[in-house]
């Protein structure tokens, strides 16, 4: 490997891959700064389940007292009292939101996730998600109109990262968030989402949701085994194979594969095998390829913060590794503040080189290990998708030409015996054997959200 051709792709490791996946970075698509105030008649606050909350009601049917309650808690290596301390802070946050709104004159009805659904988004002008990401996610699935504002509100930020919510300041100060809105004094945000049509023969759109069952993989696989037949004895024919738009759509990413991808299933001869996802792959419509893998994430530019960046970001270990596997030393001088700026001189002054035992410095390998990662991330008003397969197997039978790019629809032929398609971590499809998922982008599919300065 020539001397460019390594810096290029790793001491510009930000600008090499963006180049490699098709495109730049953009900035985010957002409405002017000044425009006309926005005040809401109807509002849908979803509240999230807290842990407190789904232990009771995991236990319900054993009728524990609340001392037998604390005691198995206790067993479970969990604290009652902090459980029940989270569960208040969130409890005291949700009452502070809705004084806030009643307090302005907004209709505010109050759901549970699990009371969500179609009817309470055609009651609502605008829903408000108070929990953490994990909410967020849930609330946007079932919003299809693109009119339809959603905020997000972290409701204990203590122990919630809340990417997409509003900032956490405004959860003890929501007065100040809505005078905010009213003045106009907030921008708009469309985050691109995905779209999911599912064809081919046994395919199920009915969904399972994974949030509130909290289910082990034999009853996930009941869930979808019982609702598959239920279908059935109703209609008295096999699930039909018709085409079919999901009523939902991901904010954050789609991951496709195996129930349980490191299960070991016995074999004709006897042996123990590793049950990879098996599936065929076309991206924008072209030739299909046979993938044995891990399973597919397919993202939109919201996502490309949570799942798709952990799979396929780069740690300096793994940097300073390709460093040393090269035979390149690097002694980065103080007096040079950009990498950049210190390639270009080191190359023209003599002084990169190979075969010198110098220590690689840790600040340049934190940099191209920065800059690289960077270039992961995307504009959640881009209309790309963005796919990365997990551990592809490749051998004379399965091939891999790219492991992750960009797309505009995606194609996936399910050849496996136990897969699952997942919404953002919380609704999950049957997609077995003759399954087909068309995920794609569209303009009317966009989420209107609320950028909101500190």
């Amino acid at each position: 490997m020539t001397q460019r051709s390594v810096w290029t792709l790793l001491g510009f490791g930000g600008r090499a891959v963006g180049l490699l996946r098709g495109g730049s970075l953009r900035s985010v698509h957002t409405s002017p700064r000044v425009q006309a105030g926005f005040r809401p008649e109807k509002v849908a606050v979803v509240t999230k389940t807290t842990r407190y909350e789904f232990e009771q009601q995991r236990y319900r049917y054993a009728a524990l007292s609340e001392d037998d309650f604390k005691q198995l808690l206790a067993l479970k290596g969990s604290s009652y009292s902090g459980l029940l301390e989270r569960h208040n802070i969130h409890t005291n946050n949700v009452e502070h939101i809705v004084r806030s709104l009643q307090n302005e004159g907004i209709e505010v009805r109050v759901v549970k996730r699990g009371e969500y659904d179609e009817e309470v988004v055609r009651w609502a002008d605008t829903i408000i998600s108070a929990g953490g990401d994990g909410t967020m996610l849930l609330v946007a699935s079932k919003v299809l109109s693109k009119d339809k504002p959603v905020v997000g509100v972290n409701t204990d930020p203590e122990r919630s990262e809340g990417h997409l919510c509003l900032p956490v300041r405004y959860t003890h100060a929501f007065p100040e968030a809505l005078k905010k809105l009213g003045r106009g004094e907030f921008r708009w945000l469309w985050r691109q989402r995905i779209r999911l049509q599912l064809e081919g023969t046994g395919i199920n759109p009915t969904p399972v949701d994974l949030h509130e069952q909290q289910l082990s993989l034999e009853q996930h696989s009941r869930a979808h085994r019982n609702i598959t037949t239920d279908i059935q004895r109703r209609e008295g024919t096999q699930v039909e194979n018709k085409p079919s738009l999901l009523p939902l759509r991901s904010l954050n990413e789609i991951f496709i594969g195996e129930s349980l991808s490191s299960r070991l299933t016995p074999s004709h001869l006897n042996l123990l095998l590793h049950r990879a996802s098996y599936y065929e792959f076309s991206v924008d419509d072209g030739p299909w390829e046979k993938q044995k893998s891990s399973g597919l994430s397919i993202c939109t530019g919201t996502g490309s913060k949570a799942w798709s960046y952990n799979i396929n970001k780069l740690v300096e270990q793994a940097v300073e590794e390709v460093l040393k596997i090269g035979g390149w030393s690097y002694k980065i001088s103080k007096c040079f503040r950009f990498v950049t700026s210190v390639t270009k001189m080191c190359i023209s002054s003599g002084k990169l080189q190979t075969g010198l035992d110098i220590p690689l410095d840790r600040d340049f390998i934190e940099k191209v290990t920065d800059k690289y990662n960077e270039a992961l991330v995307f504009s959640p008003d881009d209309r790309r998708l963005f796919y990365s397969i997990r551990e592809p197997i490749v051998n004379r039978v399965f091939s891999s030409s790219r492991q992750r790019g960009f797309a505009t629809n995606v194609c996936v032929r399910s050849r496996c015996w136990d897969a699952c398609m997942v919404v953002d971590g919380g609704t999950s499809f049957e997609f077995n054997d003759g399954a087909i998922a068309t995920i794609s982008m569209t303009e009317e599919d966009r989420l209107r959200t609320v950028l909101l300065e500190n």
